[in-house]
């Protein structure tokens, strides 16, 4: 076979699948086993069928042939003596040899009904025997007792001549049953040990087959994917480059390269996450940078601008109390202006301040009890709850890990616009509940005020965003941006429920713990400008 003929024949192979070469393998073996199989049985029927005829016929046969000779020489026996004698005694041998003869004939022609040739010698036997019963055993039988028999000497030459036919036909009958036997059991012995030979070969070819099957499996399959593994290893320690080699059947192969695929792939994803981060670490300290700035102007400007505030604030209400009445009615008008707006002024940038220290100065966690703060709101609110008529009514409330000026904060801010959106007219009903949810606790605060518009109910959380001029609700419009601040600070989420009707209800949740990544990045306040003024 030339080259360019075993060529085709390998890169068939190569395409071969672990499932095909399997298949291959066991059908291959399953025939292999299947003929020594059927060669087993063949070879143990046939021992079973000659020990059966040597056991069950040629033994037997032989046994009640030697039987029968010495039925019949009993019979020979008892008539010559009676022939001398005529004593009566002799002819009990001569009749149990008939009968034992009539017994060993049935049997043998039992034993030998499918043997042509050995009944044909108990046929010869029969009818010599007969023909001596008729001529001699059976009329010497029948003459009177007491006295030798005539008969027996006129026809002893005749007898002894009858009776050698019959020693002979007997002789010939043993003779080709002890070769029968003889020829059955040598049959017998060389079964068996084609029987020995074709049960040692399948234990040989079932070894072979079970060696040629490890040896496969271990070069086909143990080997490739041992070494698929030790590629697998290499690349997960973090040697990303180092490839995976494709060796044994299709299909493993095929999974190889599949893996050296995802290999490259996870390279190029690793490069490109790796300039990523480092984009990503740029623009982190950029922010980091940025938000300490704007933290640090939010700072200074809340604080600086306290003083020139304070200022004005004092003297236009100084002005308002030694020149108010005294002036004409629209410088009254303009200085209760500076005034108000000087006092709103003042409110705003400590409402700003509060909410730029919310995760900044406010972080000490620990145990609140919930219940004891809601009450501790209540009595600073207790004045505009009181002109307003509200009735607040509230579920039992857990303890928490949390920052508790930041949890007084958050009620106070939801508790006061529960109270200040009320409705003309209609005194406010407040109502706070808390329950499990999951790994979370789950808050709302529902009133019957004037409600939020569903438009509305992002807007709210917005810093400085309100839905109503401060002639009609008063306010800065930081507070719920500060709670919804609060909230996320302590791993919790805040929003309006928009299904519900006949007022507000704000819906929030917080952690039993404090997550991980809750402390914010801060300024320390004493490197701020400003700090020494502000305390």
């Amino acid at each position: 076979m030339t080259g360019e003929q075993r060529q085709p024949r390998t890169r068939g192979l190569s395409l071969w699948t672990t499932r095909r070469w399997l298949r291959t393998g066991v059908a291959v073996s399953l025939a292999v086993l299947a003929v020594l199989g059927l060669t087993g049985a063949w070879v143990l029927a046939r021992t079973g069928t000659l020990s059966k005829d040597l056991v069950d016929v040629r033994s037997p046969a032989l046994s009640t042939a030697i039987r029968l000779e010495s039925a019949i020489l009993n019979q020979e026996t008892g008539i010559r003596g009676y022939g001398l004698t005529g004593t009566p005694g002799f002819i009990a041998p001569y009749e149990r040899g008939l009968t034992e003869q009539r017994t060993s004939s049935a049997r043998l022609a039992e034993l030998l009904a499918d043997d042509r040739s050995a009944l044909d010698d108990l046929k010869a036997v029969q009818e010599s025997t007969a023909r001596w019963q008729r001529r001699i055993a059976r009329p010497v039988a029948a003459a009177k007792p007491g006295a030798p028999s005539p008969l027996a000497a006129e026809r002893a030459a005749e007898g002894k001549a009858a009776f050698d036919r019959v020693r002979a036909n007997l002789n010939r009958q043993q003779e080709r049953l002890r070769a029968d036997r003889l020829r059955a059991r040598d049959d017998l012995m060389s079964t068996m040990t084609l029987r020995n030979w074709v049960f040692g070969a399948i234990g040989l070819v079932i070894l072979f087959l079970t060696a040629v099957v490890f040896e496969g499996l271990r070069r086909g399959i143990n080997r490739p994917l041992e070494r698929l593994g030790a590629d697998a290893r290499t690349v997960a320690g973090g040697d990303f480059d180092h490839p995976i080699s494709p060796t044994g059947p299709a299909d493993l192969r095929r999974l190889s390269g599949e893996i050296d695929s995802m290999r490259r792939r996870l390279v190029r994803e690793l490069a490109f996450t790796e300039e990523a981060r480092v984009r990503l670490d740029a623009q982190a300290a950029d922010l980091q940078r940025s938000n300490a700035e704007l933290e640090q102007f939010a700072y200074v400007a809340s604080h600086d601008l306290q003083e020139p505030l304070r200022k004005v604030s004092s003297f236009t209400q100084l002005l308002q109390r030694r020149y108010g009445g005294q002036l004409d009615e629209r410088a009254d008008q303009y200085i209760d202006f500076a005034v108000d707006g000087a006092n709103r002024m003042q409110t705003l940038i400590n409402d700003l301040l509060d909410f730029s220290r919310v995760g900044r100065l406010h972080n000490a966690h620990q145990s609140v009890d919930l219940d004891k703060v809601l009450e501790q709101t209540l009595s600073a609110l207790s004045v505009g709850i009181e002109e307003s008529g509200a009735t607040i009514t509230h579920d039992p409330l857990p303890s928490l890990v949390a920052d508790p000026t930041q949890m007084g904060m958050l009620w106070q801010n939801l508790i006061g616009n529960a109270v200040k959106f009320r409705r003309p007219g209609e005194p406010p009903k407040i109502h706070v509940t808390a329950g499990r949810e999951g790994d979370l606790w789950r808050f709302t605060v529902t009133d019957n005020g004037i409600g939020i518009e569903p438009e509305y109910a992002d807007k709210v959380f917005v810093i400085f965003q309100r839905l109503h001029t401060k002639d009609a609700y008063s306010g800065s419009g930081i507070g719920l941006a500060m709670c919804k601040k609060i909230v996320e600070f302590h791993g919790g989420t805040i929003a309006v429920d928009q299904t519900h009707r006949g007022g507000a209800r704000i819906v929030f949740t917080l952690t039993p713990e404090p997550p991980e990544n809750s402390g914010s990045f801060t300024v320390p306040e004493a490197a701020l400008p400003g700090t020494e003024q502000a305390r």
